[in-house]
């Protein structure tokens, strides 16, 4: 059994690791990719919105992140994970187009989605992506696991997290949220 402070020890090793890249694989110091990342959420106090979608812990994540962006940030956000909506689209069309079907109602070109995903490979994930990056919207990933998951080749910032482990990739990417929105809040 690992004690409370491996466990911490661990979590702060894979906080040194994360990787942030961009379109064609392109490789970013994390303060620059962090930097993006803020880039695209201020560009919707202009024009746009953004719309999140995750599943499982995920699913929390953006909730909690569609909270901030809207509360602190000030942009216009829409979290597609809730629950009726959700539950009929699976049962009527399957649960890989549970967010596919939203983002062809709301997105718009120029909006940002903000996937999060611990293993980019959830089918309703990558499909939202993929057609909102067809109506021409920005895309901000973020996913665990293995390096060449399905959603971080598609992302415009792409948040890796190098680790299998659901608790660690989900609490970075928590973390990851806060210092997007707290950052973007403080900036004028």
């Amino acid at each position: 059994m690992k004690s409370a402070s491996a466990y911490l020890s661990g979590i702060a090793r894979v906080f040194e690791r994360i990787e942030v890249t961009g379109p064609r694989g392109a490789v970013y110091s994390f303060d620059e990719g962090m930097a993006k990342a803020i880039d695209l959420v201020l560009s919707l106090r202009q024009s746009g919105k953004a719309l999140l979608v995750g599943n499982g812990g995920s699913a929390a994540i953006a909730s909690h992140m569609h909270n901030d962006l809207c509360k602190m940030v000030g942009v216009r956000a829409m979290c597609l994970t809730e629950t009726p909506l959700m539950t009929a689209l699976a049962n009527d069309h399957g649960y890989e187009a549970v967010f596919h079907w939203p983002i062809t109602m709301w997105a718009d070109r120029g909006d940002l989605l903000i996937a999060v995903s611990s293993s980019g490979e959830s089918s309703n994930i990558v499909n939202a992506a993929l057609e909102a990056a067809g109506r021409g919207c920005r895309l901000l990933t973020m996913t665990g696991f293995k390096p060449d998951n399905r959603l971080r080749q598609i992302g415009d910032v792409n948040i890796y997290v190098p680790d299998p482990s659901y608790g660690y990739v989900e609490m970075t990417h928590s973390v990851i949220a806060h210092c997007i929105t707290d950052t973007a809040c403080s900036t004028e």
